[in-house]
């Protein structure tokens, strides 16, 4: 049985992750037509590469389907509970670097800390009844921050595309995205709290921790892993 690699299907996560591996003497490349999901591995034997989007990748190794992966260290954290049980991070690849921050309205003048934010959102309940809320897609990740910071009377609303407009249209008082320049919130009027970053994302090499590997997977990972100089 071969090793199964899963990288990011296209865009530039699938370019660095190819520029990557060709660094470290692994070729990746995709095979067929830009509409097919497939690909080969060039200058090792025993793997195969599997191409998926960035989001399916933390799941497909989660449950083992997958031996190893390339995907955002963000969305592992988000998407897999208790993740470091069952995947082992071997490489941040130095590539793909964003920030999961949250962001509230320019004029919130007073608001400047995670502190501030959980008086604003006390003192938004008391006078419009319902709890502030705040759009995200990375529920489980800004959750558990906030927790942290004792900030209570918030609602997360989930928000999949086009978040930084969301407190413009008004569904929304605050929200919690990735951001890499912060250009995108500045033109919506936004700001980051001072100490609102939650997770400093890149690209990263993840394997499954889940256990049934052949003798052959064993020794086709020692060889990858050699050949890119990471520890196994």
């Amino acid at each position: 049985m071969t090793l199964k690699l899963g990288v990011p299907s296209k865009g530039r996560l699938m370019e660095k992750t190819f520029d990557w591996f060709a660094e470290r003497g692994v070729g990746l490349r995709r095979t067929g037509s830009d509409r097919e999901y497939a690909g080969a591995v060039e200058g090792i034997e025993g793997v195969e590469l599997v191409l998926l989007s960035a989001g399916e990748i933390p799941r497909e190794l989660a449950a083992g389907r997958i031996h190893l992966g390339v995907t955002g260290s963000d969305l592992v954290r988000e998407k897999i509970a208790d993740w470091d049980n069952k995947l082992r991070q071997l490489a941040p690849m130095g590539f793909g670097h964003a920030d999961l921050i949250i962001a509230v309205p320019k004029f919130w003048a007073d608001v400047d800390t995670l502190d501030d934010l959980d008086a604003a959102a006390a003192a938004f309940r008391a006078q419009h009844g319902f709890r502030l809320r705040i759009a995200t897609k990375y529920h489980r990740l800004v959750r558990e921050f906030l927790r942290e910071a004792g900030v209570a009377d918030y609602q997360l609303v989930d928000s999949q595309g086009a978040t930084e407009g969301t407190v413009k249209n008004l569904t929304a008082e605050a929200i919690a995205d990735i951001t890499s320049t912060g250009e995108t919130l500045r033109a919506n009027h936004l700001k980051i709290l001072s100490d609102g970053c939650i997770h400093q994302s890149q690209a990263t090499l993840f394997r499954a921790r889940r256990t049934g590997w052949t003798a052959d997977m064993r020794r086709n990972y020692t060889d990858l892993i050699a050949r890119l100089g990471l520890h196994p």
